[in-house]
């Protein structure tokens, strides 16, 4: 389409709807696969710390990328609404327990089973990826949708 200036899509965010991606999920799932694999090349590492770890940086990278940093990457016609919600908040246009957000948050969930397995449920290891679950888990919940805990983050 040859003199074309621009594009235009009808969505105000995109945002909103770039989660709902297959190749989105796909990518999400082959980064944590590669996460683990890099952090099992580490030779003084066992296989439990490795679980463990994978566990833990997935959980604060999803809390760092979803449930922290705020606005859009992209230009928005959504006359600046956007920018004080999260982009977890923004998925799917606010509405609770789509597929997006029911395949981010079963994700956190299989990954701390796997780390939980795979470190044969040991006690240390155990509280490591259950604080990691947590950290992954809560502020996903309707009931945190736009609750600022202690004011944080809030502007």
């Amino acid at each position: 389409m040859a003199g074309v200036v621009g594009t235009a899509h009808s969505c105000a965010n995109p945002n909103t709807n770039v989660w709902n991606s297959r190749g989105i999920w796909i990518s999400y799932i082959i980064v944590v696969l590669l996460l683990h694999f890099i952090i099992l090349c580490i030779p003084v590492l066992t296989v439990e710390w490795c679980w463990t770890i994978t566990n833990i940086v997935h959980s604060i990278l999803m809390y760092l990328l979803m449930h922290s940093v705020k606005g859009t990457p992209f230009h928005t016609t959504d006359q600046g609404s956007s920018r004080f919600l999260t982009g977890w908040e923004q998925m799917d246009g606010e509405e609770q327990f789509t597929e997006a957000r029911k395949f981010f948050l079963s994700a956190s969930i299989v990954l701390y089973l796997l780390a939980s397995f795979y470190t044969k449920y040991e006690y240390e290891h155990f509280q490591w990826n259950t604080a990691a679950l947590l950290l992954s888990v809560l502020p996903k919940l309707p009931q945190f949708h736009r609750v600022r805990v202690f004011g944080i983050n809030e502007y």
